[in-house]
């Protein structure tokens, strides 16, 4: 019986070494509206939501500003706080990109998108930035620290270079961008929401990704830090980190052969990747009145994958009923020797 026991076990624990795809196949189930149709089966039950939460009108009359708003989770978080009723302005180095997001928004809002560019690594271009920004919608009541940049590699493998670009952008421009507006807010007695997207790892650190890892859990000091020190001054700071959400610019350069994806879903327990509208109607609530309390809070919001990767023994989710009945045999001749 021990021995059988022992059989079965291995070949479950051989079945964790196998190549994803046969993984796939016997773990993951299908469904007609879900990325690669490979969505676990209890996602059923956690659909995602993308529609506006929050009741129309609640930005009306405030100055939304956003880095990174052209694209992706800035896209978004812009689309999402212009809908109720937020004046927004979205940087990035991308012009024509911004141009073309602020239009599309706009024509599906009925309010104000500006564009404006910046590249946040140089501090001179987030004060001209700024001055445009205060020139076409006024001094901000939110500040999305969203520009990031990232990619995949052995870290002997980086450059000073590489280090730096990463850096620049996701650390220093956070800094940059949240410093020249900050000062000018206290100057003029006014407060505001600021919000940050990180990531998971920034609270465990990553192979592979360390300059973003290490930049990201920068930020987070930087806007905890502010909550403690600025809140006086009418700022609050907060932090989402996001689970795997699919958007073209970060998947193309994490994940540029498309295999890591397929992975992803199997260990996050809601069964699915989350969505862009899901963390807008997060960030908008941080950003919003209703959060009025809420300052220096870091936010995990990526479907239990943290805590499923987290505890070492989460991997039994996969032993069957039979082979559990037989390790418990195994586990009372133990006790009883």
């Amino acid at each position: 019986m021990a021995s059988a026991v022992i059989r079965r076990f291995s070949a479950f624990k051989s079945d964790l070494t196998m190549p994803l795809t046969y993984l796939q196949r016997r773990f993951i189930s299908c469904g007609p509206k879900v990325l690669f149709q490979n969505n676990l089966p209890q996602a059923g039950f956690f659909p995602p939501d993308e529609g506006v939460m929050l009741p129309p009108g609640l930005f009306k009359n405030k100055v939304a500003f956003i880095t990174g708003g052209g694209t992706g989770l800035g896209k978004g978080m812009t689309t999402t706080l212009s809908t109720l009723g937020a004046k927004c302005v979205i940087a990035s180095r991308k012009l024509d990109v911004l141009k073309q997001t602020a239009e599309e928004i706009s024509s599906q809002t009925g309010n104000e998108v500006h564009a404006v560019q910046c590249d946040v690594r140089d501090p001179s271009s987030v004060k001209a930035c700024i001055d445009e920004l205060i020139n076409v919608a006024g001094l901000p009541d939110v500040v999305i620290n969203n520009a990031a940049g990232n990619f995949i590699a052995p870290s002997e493998k980086l450059s000073a270079n590489a280090w730096k670009t990463i850096t620049d952008i996701v650390l220093n421009g956070t800094a940059y961008v949240t410093l020249e507006v900050g000062k000018r807010l206290i100057k003029a007695e006014k407060g505001a929401a600021f919000l940050a997207i990180t990531t998971i790892y920034a609270e465990t650190g990553s192979g592979f990704v360390v300059p973003s890892a290490s930049a990201k859990a920068g930020v987070e000091a930087l806007c905890k830090s502010l909550a403690a020190e600025w809140g006086r001054y009418g700022m609050r700071f907060n932090i989402i980190q996001p689970g795997p959400i699919k958007t073209k610019g970060a998947f193309s350069r994490l994940d540029p052969m498309g295999t890591f994806e397929k992975s992803l879903i199997s260990r996050i327990p809601t069964g699915r990747l989350g969505t862009p509208g899901e963390i807008a109607n997060l960030a908008a609530y941080l950003c919003s009145d209703y959060a009025s309390w809420v300052s220096g809070a870091v936010i995990r919001m990526d479907g239990g994958e943290y805590v499923s990767i987290a505890g070492e023994f989460n991997l039994l989710k996969k032993v069957t009923n039979e082979q559990w009945s037989m390790m418990e045999a195994m586990i009372r001749k133990t006790k009883e020797s």
